[in-house]
């Protein structure tokens, strides 16, 4: 297996090593003081291609590989010292590894969004966790494609308020997903338990659910707040559980005003 970049990826990676060090590295420190990036900046890295380079075109991305997307931020990283200090927003399943970078590195977390997830998932060896593993991987046993599945599954994750466009991408995003992947990302669910390690957290945190959400319904969410010392709880009206996706305005909106908030536990 080759391992090194294709000429494509060193493009992309000389681009943003370029940016970084005329751009971002100037002025790094007095960001830091205001803890803010010029949203012009940001717009700038936009243009370049430096922002969502893995998401699909037809979405507004350059529909690139994950790794590509990788290169792309560890060099704008190495421009400022405070992208080490991660302002980490996580939803769905990546809210469980959210949990786990802040239980294991807590040094490394200064800010922490919660979105759509759960502090558990039960016993491996449990009924219903069992049950909702065979329920979510029958349609590939039966022979069904990931799209196919995408189509069956995404309408029952969301709520009545979900803007067309984002449940359609959602469908393109699941239905793109290696089959192997999904299973063992299920797979990767069972055991999880970071409930005991809530109260230990201690970054501004906000949680945000959605009222229509199954699989993180708003009273597990409330639960979750109510155990990590200071967060903020907020429900989206009307939004499943692809949040994001289903209100992004709203739920941007959120997310960037509780980013601007002071960074201190008080």
């Amino acid at each position: 297996m080759n391992y090194s970049l294709s000429e494509q990826q060193q493009a992309f990676r000389d681009a943003a090593a370029r940016f970084a060090k005329e751009r971002l590295a100037p002025h790094y420190q007095a960001r830091a003081r205001e803890h803010r990036i010029d949203r012009a900046m940001v717009a700038e890295m936009g243009a370049l291609g430096l922002i969502g380079a893995d998401i699909p075109e037809a979405y507004g991305g350059l529909g690139e590989s994950s790794v590509t997307a990788g290169v792309i931020i560890e060099q704008i990283a190495y421009a400022d010292f405070n992208a080490s200090y991660v302002q980490l927003l996580a939803s769905l399943m990546g809210g469980m590894v959210a949990q786990e970078v802040v239980s294991r590195r807590p040094d490394l977390v200064r800010q922490l969004i919660l979105c759509g997830t759960s502090a558990a998932f039960g016993r491996p060896d449990g009924d219903w966790q069992n049950n909702f593993l065979a329920e979510r991987t029958a349609p590939l046993d039966a022979g069904q494609s990931m799209a196919e599945l995408a189509d069956a599954l995404v309408p029952q994750m969301i709520g009545p308020a979900s803007l067309p466009e984002g449940v359609e991408l959602a469908r393109s995003c699941m239905g793109a997903v290696n089959p192997s992947t999904y299973r063992r990302a299920l797979q990767a669910l069972m055991g999880f338990d970071r409930r005991a390690d809530l109260a230990r957290i201690a970054v501004p945190t906000l949680l945000i659910a959605g009222e229509y959400d199954k699989n993180a319904p708003p009273a597990v969410m409330k639960k979750m707040a109510d155990a990590i010392p200071g967060s903020d709880y907020l429900e989206m009206r009307g939004i499943g559980h692809l949040q994001n996706l289903e209100a992004p305005e709203d739920f941007d909106g959120a997310v960037l005003n509780f980013l601007a908030l002071p960074r201190e536990l008080h």
